[in-house]
């Protein structure tokens, strides 16, 4: 039987890399804010963006490679200052390879009011499963922010914290990312649906249906 291959740390450091220019590209983080990371988990490492470096100047070398404990093994710069939350989440999330921050600008306007997104639409059905829950308003004290996002992480692979931002999950950087860029696009929609009107939650046997299809029959998938 063929095993599976592990992917190698230059592999993670790449596809981290691509998520830290991705949310870039995309609009969801400006100058210095945001990041993305992703774990080796077979190793015990971490690999995040540089705390206050330009994203259009980020290579791949630069990213800053830490233990599980948030000590640096690699890189000449001092990681990200949410490093601690992402170690926090990584520690009781063992599904998750890749988290994504950003303060992008619809996904914060529900955060600034400390308002989840119901699932008003097949979208938010299709790639969250649920509602996309806030957590209440934290410090950033400690593990506080990390606790806040863990406390309230549910089937969504995205939680917003309460007048502060957006976090995002995925089983691996890439998939983080998407998870990041279809929250802003979704949070978009409602956004601009509320000034219109009020738009009514899918009853949850629908948001099921969704996401069942969704995740079972959607896309191409590779023969066994």
């Amino acid at each position: 039987m063929e095993s599976l291959q592990v992917p190698s740390l230059e592999q993670l450091r790449r596809e981290v890399w691509e998520a830290n220019l991705g949310i870039f590209r995309a609009g969801l983080v400006t100058m210095h804010s945001g990041n993305a990371s992703g774990i080796d988990r077979r190793r015990g490492l971490v690999i995040i963006k540089p705390s206050g470096m330009d994203y259009e100047k980020l290579r791949p070398a630069d990213l800053a490679v830490t233990d599980l404990e948030g000590r640096r093994v690699q890189g000449r710069w001092k990681p990200s200052v949410d490093l601690p939350h992402h170690l926090y989440i990584y520690e009781r999330r063992p599904a998750i390879g890749g988290i994504i921050h950003t303060h992008s600008n619809y996904a914060t306007s529900f955060a600034a009011l400390g308002r989840s997104i119901p699932a008003y639409l097949t979208a938010i059905a299709d790639e969250f499963g649920d509602e996309i829950p806030c957590a209440p308003y934290v410090d950033n004290a400690g593990d506080h922010v990390g606790e806040a996002v863990v406390k309230c992480l549910g089937q969504a692979p995205a939680v917003l914290l309460a007048q502060h931002g957006a976090f995002a999950f995925g089983s691996t950087p890439r998939a983080a990312f998407k998870a990041a860029v279809m929250l802003e696009d979704v949070a978009k929609t409602c956004h601009l649906a509320l000034l219109l009107g009020k738009p009514r939650a899918l009853p949850p046997n629908e948001v099921r249906k969704w996401y069942g299809r969704y995740h079972t029959t959607y896309g191409q998938r590779k023969k066994p």
